[in-house]
Formats: structure tokens, sequence, C-alpha cells
């Protein structure tokens, strides 16, 4: 047995410092940080690993986006698996400013100001859905214009990042670095109304997700191992482990939660759960955190990034 031992905060520590003591210090989550952080320098300098990362919107209306956005810049992850809110949010910001509020403020109140909140996000109507519709179809129209007819979520991701300029965007890092954002659930936000919208006019216009399909398959089967970071659940978490289940599942998995076990969800469903399935392989270095990722995620990728750099 390991002793459990005191952590030490001293003046000019780094984050590493602080977070490679969690391991010793035996404490709840904190320990499990500290194995989320070492599987995923593993996962990352693993040459033969094909690296996922999953999401939901909710953390790209907050600050965390940046931690993501700085992730894709570094080219740490070979797919990404979301939904279509976070597309909402990612290009929303770029044009419009979000702003703080709070989780007791009165939502009928904000209704009447026009003002969406998300968590202790406020989100104004002019910030989303105007803005949106009105960046979006001429995007959309450009792209048909073209003679992009029957695009596959990625493609249509990557040709609109492509548009994007502001390097403050997810959208932009992964149309440059050639990173394939695939959303299981277009239709599920305002990307895809506008995409509905557009489809009113031209009924030629038709997204083909089977090709997103056909691109996870051809991923799998290729690659040599894999593994996934995967920050809350729903469709982009199921998404992940169900392509590799094909491959007899995942090697390296990271799953960030707050959600319960006892309700049966596949948000709650603990990691090793999946092993029943063949989503997650039977000797996988694995983990569950359970907490805020915009609290953990922040302290894992600068501690991964520092030791990345450092190596």
């Amino acid at each position: 047995m390991k002793k459990v031992e005191d952590i030490r905060i001293e003046r000019g520590m780094t984050i590493t410092d602080l977070v490679d003591q969690f391991s010793r210090a035996g404490g709840f989550t904190a320990a499990k940080l500290a194995e989320a952080l070492d599987i995923m320098e593993e996962m990352t300098v693993d040459e033969d690993c094909l690296r996922f990362i999953s999401f939901p919107a909710c953390i790209f209306a907050t600050g965390t986006r940046g931690v993501l956005v700085e992730m894709a810049k570094r080219k740490m992850f070979d797919a990404v698996i979301t939904t279509c809110g976070a597309v909402d949010h990612d290009l929303a910001r770029v044009w419009k400013d979000y702003y703080k509020g709070s989780f007791m403020m009165d939502d009928l109140e904000l209704r009447e100001e026009g003002i969406n909140r998300l968590g202790n996000v406020l989100v104004p109507n002019e910030s989303y859905g105007t803005v949106l519709e009105e960046r979006l179809q001429p995007m959309i129209a450009g792209l048909y214009e073209k003679g992009m007819t029957r695009p596959s979520t990625a493609e249509l991701m990557t040709e609109v990042g492509k548009q994007v300029e502001d390097e403050a965007s997810f959208l932009h890092w992964c149309a440059r670095n050639e990173i394939p954002v695939v959303i299981p659930g277009i239709t599920d936000g305002a990307f895809g109304s506008n995409l509905w919208m557009f489809y009113q006019t031209h009924r030629d216009f038709v997204v083909d997700l089977m090709k997103d399909e056909q691109l996870l398959s051809d991923m799998v089967f290729d690659a040599g191992k894999s593994g996934a970071l995967m920050i809350g659940g729903g469709i982009s978490k199921h998404h992940t482990i169900w392509w590799n289940q094909f491959r007899d599942g995942l090697d390296y998995s990271v799953y960030i939660t707050t959600a319960v076990e006892h309700d049966g969800s596949l948000s709650g469903a603990r990691l090793r759960e999946a092993i029943s399935w063949g989503k997650l392989n039977m000797k996988a270095k694995y983990v569950t955190v359970e907490g805020d990722a915009t609290v953990l995620l922040p302290l894992m990728a600068a501690a991964l990034i520092d030791r990345i750099d450092g190596s």
C-alpha cells in the first residue's frame, strides 16, 4: 500500500506540479484526474493511435471553448464527434458576444428581454438565431453554387471552417489542420435549421449522413489502436464508442461526466459498462472522472500540454 501524501502548495508552482501531486494525494476525483492525465499523455504520444474527442454543445458557450481550440491547433486529436449546438456556439461567438449571468436569474424576465439563459451564460437573440441565419444562408448558398449538393456533415464543417478567419474558432482550426468534425445529430440545432431552411427552395440539397459513417468506418478499421477523450454523454459519446466496437473497442479512454449511473442512462454509464458491449477493449487503459468539465478539462489539458512540450 502507498500512503496518502498531502498536496503542497508553493509559490511559483506550475499546473503540472499541482496535478502531478493528485495521484499521491489519493483524494477521490483528484486521483482520477491524475490517472486521466497519464492515459491522455500515453494516448497522445502513441503514433499508432487514432485519437477521438467528443463533447456536447454547452461548454462551447463558455470560455472552455478556448481549451478545445488550443487542442485542435496543436492537432491533439484526429477526429471530432460532437453536436449541432457546438457548431452553433462556435460560429455565433465568432460574430457576436455571449455574456456572463447567473443560475438564479428570472427566466420570465429574460424571455421578455429576448435573452436566452444557458446555465449562467446569457445568449441574446441577436447573438444566436439572428446572426446565424444572416451569416449561414449565404455560406450554404455559396457552397451549393459550387456544386456541393450532397455533403456529409464533415465536409460541411470543413468548408464552413475554411471561411472563418477568426483564430478563436474551433472550426477554423479543424479545417486548417484537416481534422474531420462529424455531427450525427446535425438537424438538432440552429445550423441544422438553416440547412432545412435552404432545403425549402433547393430540394436537391441533402446532407448525406452515410458519408460520415463511411468516413468513421474507414478511420477505425485502418487504425492500429484507438483512444478517446469523451466529455459529457449523449449522441457524441455514443457515436464514438459505437464505431470503436467494430475494432474490438477503444484502447485508451477518458470520460468526464456529471451524470449519475443509477438511472441507466448512457451519460451516466461508466466506462467499465462499455467493456460488456465491446466498445472498450478488455485490456484498455481507462478512467471515468466525475466533475464539471469547465474545471477539469482546463487543468488536464494545461498539464498535458506542459508535459508534452517539456518531454
